[in-house]
């Protein structure tokens, strides 16, 4: 206990010397620190909803070569921003860093950057989930699947975000724990979700060949870079205008999933050891959702049975679901992910309300006062 309360006191004489006094219930550890990024990146959510992007502009070659190659560059600004968290742990996280090593203006730009996109994230995480879940039911409930709207899929939409708004007014220690589970659940659900499409694939069905998962060239783009037909090795998937424009759109894939790791940085002054553990979990994510995600869509890629008939489907990992799994297993993988999802939605939503809560600490968002108000378990309830 000595040891802990030595810790805490460090925590929170760093913090006074950048300026702050304690607010937010310091109660994380270096687990629940990781666990919030680490559910945030989640490759239950991004690999699954944005599939689609790396299918449609590249194709295989786009997903299995260009993921690795990708989360090795965002490992780097990994690595760099875990040095800046180490020096600085404050809930700001990178507006507070921009302010500090290229003064308020750069602070301020960035730090508007940082919530419209935090804000942006919460919203279509949450949409996603709502789409999987209305998959999710539709393989089960054949008159789920023929009531398909839009404004049903909305509405699930206004649900999760209610449902992970309350999770998020409850006390720090208690989403501590949510993203500890979360961690377990992407961990185990993207296990599973391997062993069915390797394993348990409906009667009929085969896997593709190494060569097409590593080399297959898709471009499936309506139009884009001349000709195309979204066929394996088809129509504009040669020339500078499929390399070095159609080919890096798909990249954005691997972009979006491994996004959100400032999240150890924004929960650093609820972390004990902030210094060291929002370092160590900002990389970490990174790490270990690049391996597993990079295990998942080559999965994914090996259960594909007709290439021009994902195309013709959008591009999307249901498609694949559809064709290689009985209807379901095909429920089983995407209500795994759903949940991945919802767990996602929630680590979004705590990570965009510290921001919130600090930025308005320093007055540079209308309202400040309210938002930087934090209620008596030391939560920021306004922010959520």
């Amino acid at each position: 206990m000595a040891e802990v309360s030595t810790i805490q006191d460090d925590d929170e004489r760093r913090l006074a010397e950048l300026g702050y006094k304690q607010e937010l219930s310091r109660t994380w550890s270096g687990f629940s620190n990781f666990a919030i990024s680490f559910s945030i990146i989640s490759i239950l959510a991004g690999c699954f909803t944005t599939f689609y992007f790396g299918w449609n502009n590249g194709g295989p070659i786009a997903i299995s070569i260009g993921w690795p190659i990708i989360a090795a560059l965002i490992l780097v600004i990994g690595f760099c921003m875990s040095e800046l968290v180490s020096a600085y742990p404050t809930s700001g996280g990178i507006y507070w860093w921009a302010s500090k090593l290229g003064g308020i203006k750069a602070g301020y730009y960035t730090g508007w950057l940082n919530l419209v996109g935090l804000i942006a994230i919460v919203a279509s995480v949450a949409y996603g989930a709502a789409t999987f879940f209305d998959y999710s039911i539709s393989r089960f409930s054949e008159s789920w699947a023929a009531g398909y709207s839009l404004e049903r899929v909305f509405v699930i939409f206004l649900v999760i975000l209610l449902l992970t708004a309350l999770a998020n007014i409850f006390s720090s220690h208690l989403l501590a724990v949510f993203n500890n589970i979360s961690v377990w659940w992407h961990v185990v659900g993207a296990a599973i979700v391997v062993i069915i499409l390797v394993f348990f694939l409906k009667e009929g069905a085969t896997h593709w060949g190494v060569t097409d998962v590593f080399t297959g060239r898709v471009n499936n783009t309506f139009g884009l870079h001349g000709s195309t037909d979204g066929a394996l090795n088809g129509a504009g998937t040669s020339g500078p205008g499929f390399w070095f424009y159609v080919l890096p759109l798909g990249f954005l894939l691997t972009q979006y999933t491994i996004t959100g790791y400032d999240a150890s940085a924004h929960l650093s002054e609820e972390t004990h050891g902030a210094a060291d553990n929002a370092a160590k979990g900002i990389w970490r994510s990174i790490f270990y959702s690049a391996i597993g995600g990079w295990v998942l869509l080559l999965t994914f890629l090996f259960a594909v049975q007709d290439p021009i008939a994902v195309s013709a489907g959008g591009g999307g990992v249901q498609v694949i679901l559809d064709q290689a799994l009985t209807p379901q297993m095909s429920g089983t993988v995407l209500l795994i992910a759903t949940i991945g999802q919802l767990f996602c939605t929630t680590a979004c939503l705590t990570s965009a309300s510290r921001m919130l809560f600090a930025f308005s600490r320093d007055g540079a968002v209308p309202g400040a006062q309210l938002w930087s108000r934090v209620n008596k378990s030391k939560t920021p309830v306004y922010a959520v």
